[in-house]
């Protein structure tokens, strides 16, 4: 007599609760996800053999572009409850007598970097982000009226941990770059990183020419 077959269905396993954890993390990383802001000017950097990465924290930032004006960024440090970015806008306030609403310091501690006069600075805060680049004009660092001195020196103040970089552009003129050390140098700034490209350069015997 014949043996019966017993039918036996293939395992399936069921996708959908992992789909549905799919989803939920996806839309959590999204919403928590805080975007890094643009740069206020575009710098072609110079090439160098360094391979030291900038910290991505803790860090103060000055920019020189190829038609010599001067940028800034300064953040938060390591501990972003201290609200740094905050107290140094305020110490500037009170140099030139500009209050700033609590929503404007909200606003300026989300953006990034800027070279915008101290009065122009609540006119570029309110400023839809469309309109934000034409107050981008470079900060005064002139012995009239050094702002960028000031912004340097309230940066160390609230934290004495921070560390600086200078991205210039690789045309920016050598007095410009020698105005910025100096002012370095002056808030006791004598260590600094300089921000290059990647790229790997090799120089030949041949590149040199007598002079």
């Amino acid at each position: 007599m014949p043996k019966i077959k017993i039918h036996h269905a293939s395992p399936r396993i069921d996708m959908t609760p992992m789909v549905d954890l799919f989803t939920l993390l996806l839309t959590f990383f999204i919403l928590t996800t805080s975007f890094k802001p643009s740069e206020a000017v575009q710098v072609d950097t110079p090439a160098s053999i360094s391979e030291k990465i900038a910290p991505s924290e803790n860090l103060m930032m000055i920019f020189i572009s190829k038609d010599n004006s001067v940028y800034f960024n300064v953040d938060n440090g390591s501990d972003t409850t201290t609200h740094n970015r905050i107290k140094v806008l305020e110490e500037m306030g009170k140099q030139y007598n500009i209050k700033f609403t609590e929503a404007e310091k909200k606003e300026f501690e989300k953006l990034g970097s800027f070279g915008v006069p101290m009065k122009d600075m609540k006119a570029w805060i309110n400023a839809i982000s469309s309109e934000k680049a034409k107050f981008n004009v470079g900060i005064p660092y002139d012995s009239i009226d050094n702002q960028l001195n000031k912004w340097i020196l309230f940066s160390r103040f609230h934290n004495n941990g921070i560390e600086t970089a200078i991205k210039g552009d690789a045309e920016v003129d050598f007095t410009t770059a020698k105005k910025v050390f100096d002012i370095l140098l002056d808030n006791k700034v004598s260590r600094f990183n300089l921000t290059t490209t990647l790229e790997r350069v090799d120089i030949k015997i041949s590149d040199y020419k007598d002079k």
